[in-house]
């Protein structure tokens, strides 16, 4: 069964290899996560098994999650997810994935899946990274200024801005995976995982932890 995890993001910090060499790394409460439903190919079309993580109230959640968090035997969780499975599960119902899924002796490789910070209203050197006007003798104040912005109206495209545009607008908040990131270190008792690089997302939001699906050469 592939391994899944939902977490929660704690931070970033760095530690020391075992050839005196400091990698940057960012640390995630991993689970415990409740199995919550079970699909397979006959009836849902695929394989895949639902995770429910972190309990929260029954006064802050509602009546159908409540009544299907009961089917599997739990109260009711904060988050959920569905991790798609390559071949029928072996877990069932109630029972709980741990960071412990993770731990080996051999290098394991993620993906990890979280929203990304809002920026709010962002400019489009912001945006997009556009290098803006010249600073110069003469130039107006229109230094972070997209430019012009109805070019292709004089291709025979017909008029007004074109859909798709790199303009200016609202940044951040959407989901991004970044693949293939190694597992440094798992603490199973306190059920932390260390991987290497930056993860998406502030501290303290949710993330979704995959095994990786793309090997490369990081990844060897």
């Amino acid at each position: 069964m592939t391994a899944g995890l939902l977490g929660r993001k704690i931070g970033m910090t760095t530690v020391i290899g075992d050839k005196g060499v400091v990698e940057p790394v960012t640390v995630v409460k991993a689970g415990p996560c409740v199995v919550l439903q079970v699909k397979d190919a006959k009836t849902d079309g695929y394989d895949a098994i639902q995770l429910g993580f972190e309990d929260v109230k029954p006064h802050r959640s509602t009546k159908p999650l409540i009544g299907h968090a009961a089917k599997a035997g739990t109260g009711p969780k904060r988050a959920s997810g569905e991790i798609r499975l390559a071949e029928p599960a072996t877990a069932g119902p109630g029972d709980v994935v741990t960071v412990e899924a993770f731990a080996s002796d051999e290098a394991i490789y993620v993906d990890v899946t979280g929203e990304t910070k809002g920026r709010g209203f962002a400019g489009v050197m912001k945006r997009h990274n556009f290098g803006g006007k010249e600073a110069s003798h003469g130039v107006e104040r229109k230094h972070r200024s997209p430019g012009s912005i109805g070019g292709h109206a004089n291709l025979g495209l017909g008029r007004g801005v074109k859909k798709g545009k790199r303009m200016a607008g609202h940044m951040g908040c959407v989901n991004r995976t970044i693949m293939a990131l190694k597992v440094v270190s798992v603490d199973v008792d306190n059920d932390l995982m260390l991987i290497r690089g930056s993860v998406p997302g502030a501290n303290g939001s949710l993330v979704t932890i995959r095994s990786t699906k793309k090997v490369g050469r990081n990844t060897v």
